[in-house]
């Protein structure tokens, strides 16, 4: 990594300055105040979002949005993580079965988070949980409800996670995008290995099945059709939605971790990938726009974010025709470029 994108880091958040500063403070008492902690990784956090925000609403883009976001929220995990492990209830000698590794799944385990999605987090053990694992764990989750994070979790061992994977699709789907965040990154590596040889191999045909399914069915639920008035962005049909299912069938069959990679396999031509990317940036710049805007996890567009959000992004009166209706004509049109692709992977499957 070269030293100005480590310098761009740093000026989102300084894992190691933060650490410091809560080592301090659980020196000067013999219990960390939880409360005084939460106040140091509120400034941080906040700090992060800012800069964030900054560096969004100045030109940059939704990936980059998106990838920082995932950023902040790992390292303040890992400070918090060391923390608690060192200063709150730290072990000498942990056993084997004390060990405990943090994953992300879902869209924070792809490494995409908007502005105010949620944190989903696998707390993975070897074994059976133990009175140590259940404080840390609990410790971990109350500081990040103190900073208002909303959080998706799950603690299992291996096992566990692999019994569930085969009976429930949203599960096994969660662990195909799982992601090593912090701790014990042997048990992380286990689980990989493990669900790839058995819960992947020889089931492609099943997944593509039953995604597919899930996917129509969201569609009628959300409005079968892509040209909705107020489109749900990401659930909606030509949405966010429908680009991950498709990396996910991709990922499943394919073992891949970019949707690129299709090119040098010849499933998708290099003009259709580029489609993809182009698609994926659009939707996740909306997106980030919608939540940045509304404060919160906002998912429709809105007729009044329509104007916004179209202002926001450039789009101004041309030809005859306001900037919303140029913005709300290009969102429809990159809506069937995602059905477009669906269309053309799905002939290829």
């Amino acid at each position: 990594m070269s030293l100005l994108a480590i310098t761009r880091q740093r000026e989102i958040i300084d894992r190691r300055r933060l650490s410091e500063q809560l080592s301090v403070l659980a020196e000067d008492t013999a219990t960390p105040d939880r409360a005084l902690v939460v106040v140091l990784l509120r400034d941080a956090l906040d700090h992060g979002r800012a800069e964030i925000r900054s560096r969004f609403e100045g030109g940059g883009s939704a990936a980059h949005c998106v990838a920082e976001q995932c950023f902040l929220i790992d390292q303040l995990i890992r400070v918090l993580f060391d923390f608690v492990a060192e200063h709150v209830y730290p072990l000498a000698n942990p056993t084997q079965g004390e060990k405990l590794a943090v994953v992300a799944v879902g869209g924070y385990g792809r490494g995409e988070m908007a502005p105010y999605s949620d944190v989903d987090l696998l707390f993975l053990l070897p074994y059976k949980q133990t009175p140590h694992t259940e404080q840390v764990v609990e410790y971990l989750l109350y500081l990040l409800w103190d900073l208002r994070l909303k959080v998706g979790h799950a603690t299992r061992s291996v096992d566990e996670c692999l019994r569930y994977a085969k009976a429930d699709l949203t599960v096994r789907t969660g662990l195909l995008e799982a992601r090593y965040i912090w701790g014990e990154q042997s048990l992380f590596g286990e689980l990989k290995s493990r669900f790839d040889g058995e819960i992947v191999r020889g089931t492609a045909a099943q997944f593509v099945e039953r995604k597919l399914a899930e996917r129509d069915a969201r569609h009628k639920r959300v409005g079968d059709s892509r040209y909705q008035l107020e489109p749900n962005v990401k659930e909606g049909k030509g949405g966010l939605r429908d680009l991950h299912t498709l990396f996910w069938l991709a990922k499943y069959i394919y073992r891949i971790d970019d949707v690129a990679r299709l090119v040098e396999l010849n499933v998708l031509s290099e003009e259709e990938s580029q489609r993809f990317q182009r698609a994926q940036e659009f939707l996740w710049t909306v997106r980030c726009h919608l939540h940045f805007l509304a404060g919160r996890a906002e998912e429709h567009l809105t007729f009044d974010m329509q104007t916004r959000i179209g202002e926001r992004m450039g789009y101004r009166a041309h030809a005859g025709s306001r900037g919303v209706e140029r913005f709300m004509k290009h969102y429809f049109l990159v809506a069937k470029d995602v059905g477009d692709l669906t269309r053309i992977f799905c002939a290829i499957l």
